[in-house]
């Protein structure tokens, strides 16, 4: 009796492997609730020209039930940063509340557009999902997204007029007052789409400045993202008719404003344009005015011969919770995208007494507009300027490797790929540990931690004090009693002492020191 092939449901199930199974159980439990809860409709994906509705939250976000440690301190700037929040589902319909008020007032509600030009389809959902996460920062509710797999944008509209259509009735139908579309739209492009879906309508890099603008704090930060937003608002000016109009010439309209208001004049936009140059100049100059400043503390530790470590990554990876764990430096700590903007400088010292510096740095996100990254070249400067780079990476994200390669394209352009790296796996209480291994292949240098729990800091610390430059000069001193104030610099952070011996002339001493000090003390090298 021959037995029958199994060509039911099974059979599938039977070919997979154990990794496949497991992706398919993941992807399940991953799901929201059902759709109807949140406005989407089930989508499909498909050939060219079709769209897919995309589900899950917004997996940039971490979902950690425990934010915070005593490491982090009191968190006063988060208390602050929380006090006045919007809240969803508060009804504001009042006839006398004006439209800016109205604005401030009301959670928007967005809608999510994508277009999948390359890569996998995996990959443009999690780009759709980091954009969700962008729009929960911003302040805004997520109510849908899509995603449409098409060959290049297009010119006019972005998605093509079909498609814009189909936006514009699942705007109406989840009540949405805002498109968010996951790419810098040109500004024809941006008025294209408007014009369809007779809502506002913003790009990726509209949403980025906003969030920089809502948690910049010190002035130089405050500078850069204001210079970061007149240049992408420069060119998307809009004018709204004769409103913007200052031209004038005959009897215009029937008011008798022909004499001497003839010649080319200059319309609002005009005059808009030019405010916003010389607005740009301005900042241009506060920006280089502050620049001195960050210059001289960087020189001060060069001439000092101290270390400098840079904590860089990717938003949301951990870095600033990192700086804690390392220093108690009580930065503030966010579970959301771009929560700290202002660079921190922190001193630490090594196992052996040998003293660095910890900067934590903005964090970086796929296609980081350019606008931000020259407003910010003096910040980014840290990471250029520094001796070695802890590049912090969130192994609980479901792309850590598209991470990796968002923020080396940023190294790239402030000129920071020379600069000795180690990779930081963190997370890694809540990550794949497959995921973890996969990285570990890949990373050579590398150290797994958890700013969390604590795990791994012994190691990454050890891997700071390999990695950092230590005094290479030997020397054999003779220091007479009376210069204690050379013993005590030799006890500073800047030295290594082998060893001491206190003889009747003076203390005899063995130690490693950098070349600034060594030409110091070459009037007390022993000759013995």
């Amino acid at each position: 009796m021959t037995s029958q092939p199994n060509t039911g449901p099974d059979s599938a199930a039977q070919d997979m492997s154990p990794a496949e199974i497991q992706a398919v159980i993941d992807r399940i439990l991953s799901k929201d609730a059902p759709a109807s809860k949140n406005g989407t409709g089930a989508g499909h994906s498909g050939h060219s020209g079709e769209s897919r509705a995309v589900f899950g939250k917004a997996q940039a976000i971490s979902r950690l039930d425990e934010e915070h440690g005593s490491y982090d301190g009191d968190q006063q700037d988060l208390e602050e940063r929380h006090a006045l929040r919007r809240t969803a589902g508060l009804s504001t319909e009042l006839e006398d509340v004006t439209e800016v008020e109205y604005r401030q007032l009301r959670l928007e509600r967005v809608v999510l557009a994508g277009l999948w030009t390359e890569g996998t389809l995996a990959d443009a959902e999690n780009s759709l999902r980091e954009l969700a996460a962008l729009a929960e920062t911003a302040g805004s509710e997520v109510l849908d997204g899509l995603v449409q797999r098409r060959a290049k944008p297009d010119p006019g509209t972005f998605l093509g007029s079909g498609k814009a259509q189909e936006l514009k009735d699942i705007v109406m139908s989840t009540g949405a007052d805002t498109v968010v579309v996951d790419a810098e739209l040109a500004p024809s492009q941006r008025r294209g789409l408007e014009d369809i879906v007779k809502v506002k309508v913003i790009d990726r890099t509209a949403l980025i400045l906003d969030i920089f603008a809502q948690h910049a704090k010190s002035r130089e930060g405050k500078a850069q993202v204001e210079l970061a937003q007149l240049e992408y608002l420069l060119p998307r000016l809009r004018g709204w008719g004769e409103s913007m109009s200052r031209q004038a010439g005959g009897q215009v309209g029937g008011a008798g404003a022909g004499m001497g208001s003839r010649g080319p004049g200059e319309t609002k936009i005009e005059l808009d344009r030019r405010r916003i140059r010389t607005r740009m100049a301005k900042l241009r100059r506060e920006i280089a005015a502050m620049k001195p400043a960050r210059e001289t503390k960087r020189a001060n530790r060069r001439r000092n011969a101290v270390p400098s470590v840079a904590i860089a990554g990717y938003t949301n990876a951990g870095k600033s919770s990192l700086l804690n764990r390392l220093t108690d430096a009580g930065v503030l700590v966010e579970n959301a995208l771009f929560a700290t903007l202002d660079p921190t400088v922190r001193k630490a010292e090594t196992a052996d007494g040998l003293g660095y510096t910890l900067a934590d740095t903005v964090g970086f996100v796929r296609s980081l507009p350019t606008q931000l990254v020259e407003a910010f070249r003096s910040t980014l400067e840290e990471v250029a300027d520094s001796d070695l780079i802890l590049h912090v990476v969130d192994v609980s994200h479901p792309d850590p490797e598209g991470q990796i390669a968002a923020v080396r394209a940023v190294f790239s352009e402030v000129d920071a790929r020379k600069v000795p790296e180690i990779i930081v796996l963190n997370k890694a209480d809540a990550a794949d540990p497959f995921v973890i291994e996969r990285l570990k292949q890949r990373e050579p240098r590398h150290v797994v931690v958890s700013a969390r729990t604590g795990q791994g800091i012994a190691e990454l610390l050890k891997a700071i004090s390999e990695g950092i430059p230590r005094p290479s000069v030997k020397l054999e001193l003779m220091i007479p009693y009376n210069r204690g104030d050379l013993l005590s610099k030799l006890h500073e952070t800047d030295a290594e002492i082998i060893s001491l011996d206190h003889e009747e002339t003076g203390t005899r001493a063995v130690v490693m020191v950098r070349e600034g000090l060594a030409a110091e003390l070459d009037s007390f090298v022993s000759n013995d």
